[in-house]
């Protein structure tokens, strides 16, 4: 079961933009691009709460076809970004993007997501070398840009970001930064176990409600 608070005021809706920023790991900025990157869809905005005890719980995440951007047809690569309101250490069990035909729930490509090359990271949330300002909370989140993927999006697929956090004491108290108002084309639902596993022809599992989406903030060009 998912334990979730909010902030109380939409007066936090500037200081989480600003913060997000300052807060955003010092190793996972964007490199140096003549182009500048654009967002893929709309990503949260505004103030962000939080839910934790995600030991053995995957968080799964629609990031809807219909709701692509059109500019997108131009881009050759696709990163996420995830966020933490809380926590010492996430433990990472694995990263998946599943795509489907829009619309459709059968998978046509599995395509792994990693950070720093790994699909399993352990990610420290008390270093300052990857969440600069200590310590993390609703309004302070660590935003932690992911290796970016080869990936086109496309207005025909729907695509699937699925993140298992392994058993382990330390994702009890691992907080997720979730889209507090409904300000985002992003959405997401949880489920226990590990969900990153499923091949072409299977099914995305089941659950879906059209809630917020969990840890996932942003899908940008880099």
């Amino acid at each position: 079961m998912k334990n979730f608070s909010s902030p109380t005021s939409i007066l936090l809706m500037f200081a989480i933009a600003f913060g997000c920023v300052a807060n955003t790991a010092s190793a996972q900025k964007r490199p140096s691009t003549a182009t500048a990157p654009i967002n893929l869809v709309a990503g949260v905005g505004g103030p962000v709460s939080t839910s934790s005890q995600w030991s053995d719980y995957s968080a799964l995440n629609l990031i809807a076809g219909a709701f692509i951007f059109p500019a997108v047809a131009s881009v050759k690569t696709t990163v996420l970004y995830i966020g933490f309101t809380a926590g010492t250490q996430a433990d990472l069990g694995n990263m998946v993007l599943y795509t489907t035909k829009r619309g459709n729930y059968k998978i046509t490509a599995v395509t792994p997501v990693k950070l720093n090359g790994a699909s399993n990271p352990i990610i420290s949330l008390t270093s300052k070398k990857v969440c600069p300002t200590q310590p993390l909370s609703v309004t302070n989140p660590c935003v932690i840009r992911l290796d970016p993927i080869a990936l086109t999006p496309s207005t025909l697929s729907d695509y699937y970001f699925v993140m298992y956090l392994s058993t382990s004491t330390n994702n009890e108290t691992v907080g997720a930064a979730n889209s507090q108002f409904p300000i985002t084309s992003l959405t997401g639902w949880f489920l226990s176990g590990d969900q990153t596993r499923f091949k072409v022809g299977q099914s995305i599992p089941s659950g879906y409600g059209g809630s917020h989406p969990f840890f996932l903030l942003y899908v940008m060009s880099n």
